[in-house]
């Protein structure tokens, strides 16, 4: 395989595919290289990296993620996000382990991208009091863009149901 980016788009396709063996031998392949590429100094093979930790089903990178979450880049923080949304979807603890980062991303993050994606994150977390009053204060904010407050809204009310199951 040519590059990272190929090496994780053929790992999700083995994760979607339920093909553990395939995926377990390209992670084991590729984890030196991811590593090397979420340390780089260039913030394009940053987000490849970090994309790839959700698409390579990296549980183990999640401290990792973490450093991609608070990433100077916004691509990279976009990329970091991402992949804590494909890995939270059957875990959601790893949305509640830096839920109080994903909450200061969601309010003051300089990228309106990287706070939407920060919003669609927050939804395969636990339903909390906390998020859900944030996600709806910002859907009511009349000062926000309007893309980001249709997607607090609806997040707030489907961790709202998510509550009263």
């Amino acid at each position: 395989m040519s590059s990272l980016a190929d090496a994780a788009t053929q790992a999700d396709a083995f994760a979607e595919e339920g093909n553990e063996r395939e995926l377990s031998q390209l992670r084991a392949q590729w984890d030196d290289d991811l590593e090397a590429a979420a340390r780089t100094s260039d913030f394009r093979e940053r987000a490849v990296a970090y994309r790839a930790i959700g698409q390579f089903r990296f549980r183990t990178k999640r401290e990792l993620l973490r450093r991609g979450l608070e990433d100077d880049s916004p691509a990279v923080r976009g990329s970091a996000l991402l992949a804590l949304e494909k890995l939270s979807r059957d875990h959601p603890g790893d949305v509640n382990d830096v839920r109080s980062l994903l909450h200061e991303m969601v309010t003051h993050d300089g990228n309106e991208a990287v706070r939407r994606l920060a919003v669609v994150a927050l939804k395969n977390g636990s339903a909390r009091p906390d998020t859900i009053q944030i996600l709806a204060s910002l859907g009511d904010d009349d000062e926000q863009p309007r893309e980001l407050r249709e997607a607090a809204t609806k997040v707030a009310q489907l961790l709202r149901r998510k509550s009263t199951k």
